[in-house]
């Protein structure tokens, strides 16, 4: 009885411990699956989707990866609000924090009269001292300003040259703004003059290094004309402009149109500048040119406001009358009119110079005829050798009485204007100066225009016959790169630059067109030159554009063992992407495989009312990597 008693409360034990067990497991499930609801709702209502949650009994466990520490640090906290914190495990990860970008450096340096600054963002790595030992070499005499602040990034590519260019263009340029940044340099400049301004665009350009983008602003500002003159002459050949000055361009076509009208016979053009006596100048030229010509014959000159017309010889004196007095009555108040009519000349009248000055291409002078006392001929001798040099002034110069009372003051003026022709005579009478000869500036006849009339003063006559001829070139000078660069282009257009198919290596039958270009770069100085490799479209891409790059640099080795200065050179491989024919025709092919030279050439620059604008560097072609990979034939076709 005993034995089925206790299987029996056995029996009863383990069916209890089955219930329990299963009890248990029920409760553990479901606290596990209330926890994890309750958390993951936390979650998303924050806003931590990314976030994963599972409950492992009593522990929720929490990962993923969050944007940053103060995201996953949030996710943490919105997980204890529905839980005890000591049930939460953390293992979520943060996601590495991501390098941050090098700032744009770029520098902008300062020079006028006053000193130097810079300002600017530079790298820390940047030798900020020898940078400052440059600039105060510049001109000792000025201060140098640093405000510049510093970065503790790596020098970007293309840094140190512009840097280095940038002070180097600076030495040229005492009035500049330059604005440096990698691979760019934007300069803005003033020039005294035309000339010089060409003369800095030519030399800045040719300074910088061909890995460098430049874009130049030079101006020239107008001149200050005084005395602001106007001459302006007719005879038996038409007439003639000795002078012509305005103040802008539409005063210029007023005066040049009255001009035509009168019969200019040759193409001119007026000096712009400042200087003009009144507003109304281009209209008083122009009456003043119609009356001229209404008389017939004669010069006319306007010296500021004052104006002097000078009729020709036989003038009928009624039409002289009359013409005065029009011109007189329509003139801008602010102008005094001079008229003169010359009597007719007679036997009497004529003879020869009283005093010559004559000066030979050589540069020696010779002064003969009559002075007034001994005091005027030492003050013409001690003038004459101050402004031509002593070794060149032969004297032989006569005392005269009764010369007019104001011979010395037409003498020197005649000299000083004979001092600014490379060769010529000079004439001087009581009635005329007369000046001859040759120059080689072409605003030489303007200036002496301008000289005599403010010398000589109102209503007196002068005659100007000078011719303008170009300087003879110097032997060494170095012709313009784009001369050099169509004289490569005709090269080619006889004989093309070729290669072996499918490689770098130049055709032998083309090695001669090489010598050639080779020739011409000797001569042409350091020019900055891309040399370009082109192909066809055949084959891939990427195999076209390896294969170009190392043709171009090919030409460019083959350069500088003939020994040419490469050193402004840079070899560029634009693959098929440039075209000048159809690829669909072997003629077309044929015409795309080829080697260009380009000048590197200046870019504009936009001025603003803060400076230069910033420009952003766009992809720079000369970063191609350079390869002395070469495709199959098969690969890239017989390129």
């Amino acid at each position: 009885m005993r034995l089925p008693y206790f299987l029996a409360v056995s029996l009863i034990f383990l069916v209890s411990a089955g219930v329990c067990l299963v009890a248990a497991s029920f409760a553990v499930t479901k606290v596990e699956e209330t926890s994890e609801f309750t958390v993951r709702r936390a979650l998303d209502l924050k806003g931590h989707d990314w976030a994963e949650v599972h409950s492992d009994g009593l522990r929720v466990v929490l990962t993923g990866t969050a944007t940053d520490e103060a995201t996953r640090f949030n996710a943490l906290t919105a997980a204890g609000t529905e839980v005890d914190t000591s049930r939460v495990i953390d293992e979520m990860q943060v996601a590495p924090t991501t390098q941050l970008a090098a700032p744009r450096f770029s520098a902008e340096i300062l020079r006028n009269d006053s000193g130097i600054s810079v300002i600017g963002l530079i790298p820390a790595s940047e030798n900020r001292a020898a940078l400052m030992d440059r600039l105060n070499r510049l001109d000792g005499s000025v201060p140098v300003s640093d405000l510049m602040e510093t970065a503790d990034y790596p020098k970007p590519k293309g840094w140190d040259d512009a840097v280095t260019y940038a002070v180097e263009a600076l030495t040229r340029l005492p009035r500049a703004k330059i604005s440096a940044s990698p691979g760019l340099v934007k300069i803005t400049a003033i020039a005294d003059s035309q000339q010089e301004k060409e003369q800095l665009e030519q030399e800045l350009t040719r300074a910088a290094p061909p890995s460098l983008r430049i874009g130049l602003s030079i101006s020239a500002p107008r001149p200050v004309i005084t005395p602001f003159t106007l001459r302006y002459l007719i005879d038996e050949e038409g007439g003639q402009f000795d002078a012509c000055s305005a103040q802008d361009e539409q005063a210029r076509e007023t005066i040049i149109a009255a001009a035509q009208d009168a019969g200019l016979a040759a193409s001119y053009t007026c000096t712009i500048g400042l200087g003009v006596p009144s507003p109304r100048w281009p209209e008083a030229a122009a009456l003043s040119i119609r009356a001229l010509a209404e008389i017939g014959g004669g010069s006319v000159t306007l010296s500021d406001a004052d104006i002097t017309l000078v009729a020709a010889e036989g003038t009928n004196a009624g039409t002289f009358d009359r013409v005065v007095g029009e011109l007189e009555a329509a003139l801008p108040d602010v102008f005094a009119l001079h008229a003169i009519l010359p009597p007719p000349e007679t036997e009497d009248q004529a003879g020869p110079p009283e005093f010559s000055a004559t000066r030979s291409p050589e540069g020696l002078v010779q002064m003969r005829g009559r002075v007034g006392d001994e005091t005027l001929r030492d003050m013409v001798d001690s003038y004459a050798r101050a402004a031509f040099g002593s070794e060149q002034v032969h004297t032989a110069t006569r005392i005269a009485p009764e010369l007019p009372g104001d011979w010395p003051v037409r003498i020197l003026a005649g000299l000083e204007a004979l001092s600014q022709l490379h060769n010529g005579a000079l004439i001087v009478t009581p009635d005329n100066v007369t000046l001859s000869g040759i120059t080689h500036d072409p605003k030489t006849r303007a200036y002496v225009a301008g000289l005599l009339s403010d010398k000589l003063g109102d209503a007196q006559e002068f005659s100007l016959s000078i011719t303008h001829q170009e300087p003879p070139e110097p032997a060494d000078k170095l012709p313009d790169p784009e001369v050099c660069e169509e004289r490569i282009a005709e090269v080619q257009a006889g004989t093309k630059i070729a290669f072996e198919p499918g490689s770098a290596t130049i055709a032998s039958n083309s090695r001669d067109t090489v010598n050639q270009i080779a020739d011409i770069l000797r001569e042409c100085g350091p020019i900055r030159l891309e040399i370009q490799g082109h192909t066809d479209s055949q084959g891939r891409e990427e195999m076209n554009q390896q294969l170009s790059q190392a043709r171009a640099q090919s030409i460019l080795n083959e350069l500088r063992g003939r020994r040419i200065p490469t050193a402004s050179y840079t070899a560029v491989g634009y693959g098929e992407t440039q075209p000048i024919a159809d690829n669909d025709s072997e003629t077309g092919r044929e015409e795309n495989r080829r080697i260009e030279f380009r000048l590197i050439r200046p870019e504009s620059v936009t001025n603003t009312e803060t400076g230069l604008e910033a420009l952003e560097a766009p992809s720079d072609p000369t970063e191609v990597e350079e390869t002395d990979t070469t495709a199959t034939d098969a690969e890239a076709g017989d390129q």
